[in-house]
């Protein structure tokens, strides 16, 4: 049993981590209606520039502050250049276009800042703490509770400024929000910002863990996309809960499962989502959204 919830406690750090990138996705899917297949690569440039600063001097602390404040201008940028111009299209055309810049942002990487592994440090000590048997990391408390301070200003976000609802109604029905006063693109660009902070949250936990590369969020896009679609893509509450499953239940698998192997760990999250759409489609938290013919 200690070891069972030992795997738990474990499972709930990736979790986080999972949930935090599933946010940016939900976020972008909500204020767009679009599916940012590139989202993981961007929070791995993100890492980059926070590496950089690094190597510059810069310390840790600020680096990260940098790699945050460029990821909201990048995000915005993205939205600008290659998104808006395709909005209205077809959802294929759209699908393209960030499968499009999954590959620019990986190639981007990869010829700015090579292929070697780097590695970057934790912002949290390689501190445990023992309660009872069990050991938890402060990196594990640490992640956990940036994901709270995410979701605690997400909701504050959206439901108590009027940027927030400025955000909401741009999405909810665009040529109405126009009709009020609301800069619609303005509005679509923030929503893309803020991805990409959240993106770069994630990338920036990621980091220390695995090293930095060009194929550094490879993985976690997956399970991440597991976590939003298991949640509900258009619940933030969602999200964090799918995360929550997606990292215990890779976590228990992992333990319990070693025959499966690193490479078939994937097929996880993969099960998760299908058996999830095929109960209930729009998710565990999702809304079901009623067309009128």
């Amino acid at each position: 049993m200690q070891y069972f919830l030992q795997q738990i406690i474990n499972g709930i750090g990736d979790g986080a981590i999972y949930a935090s990138l599933g946010l940016a996705l939900v976020l972008i899917y909500r204020t767009t209606n679009i599916a940012n297949f590139a989202q993981g690569e961007m929070a791995t440039v993100s890492a980059y520039v926070a590496w950089q600063c690094v190597a510059w001097g810069l310390p840790l602390g600020w680096a990260i502050v940098v790699a945050i404040v460029v990821s909201l201008f990048v995000g915005m940028a993205t939205y600008l250049i290659f998104v808006r111009p395709v909005q209205n299209k077809d959802e294929l055309t759209i699908i393209i276009v960030t499968l499009g810049l999954f590959l620019a942002f990986n190639s981007l990487s990869g010829a700015t800042w090579g292929f070697m592994q780097m590695p970057l440090d934790s912002p949290f000590p390689e501190k445990y703490f023992s309660i009872g048997s069990f050991r938890i990391s402060v990196e594990l408390l640490g992640t956990v509770a940036v994901l709270i301070a995410i979701s605690g200003g997400m909701f504050l976000l959206f439901q108590k400024t009027r940027l927030g609802m400025a955000l909401r109604a741009a999405a909810s029905n665009g040529s109405s929000a126009k009709l009020v006063g609301i800069p619609f693109t303005a509005m679509m660009a923030i929503g893309w910002g803020l991805a990409a902070v959240l993106g770069a949250v994630s990338g920036l936990l990621v980091a220390p863990r695995v090293t930095i590369d060009p194929n550094m969020m490879g993985s976690i896009i997956i399970y991440a996309f597991a976590a939003a679609v298991v949640g509900g893509l258009t619940s933030y509450r969602g999200a964090v809960v799918g995360g929550a499953v997606v990292g215990i239940s890779q976590s228990l698998s992992m333990a319990y499962l070693p025959w499966l192997g690193a490479d078939l760990q994937i097929l996880l999250p993969l099960l998760l989502i299908v058996a999830v759409l095929i109960v209930k489609p729009e998710g565990l938290f999702g809304s079901t959204v009623m067309v009128r013919v």
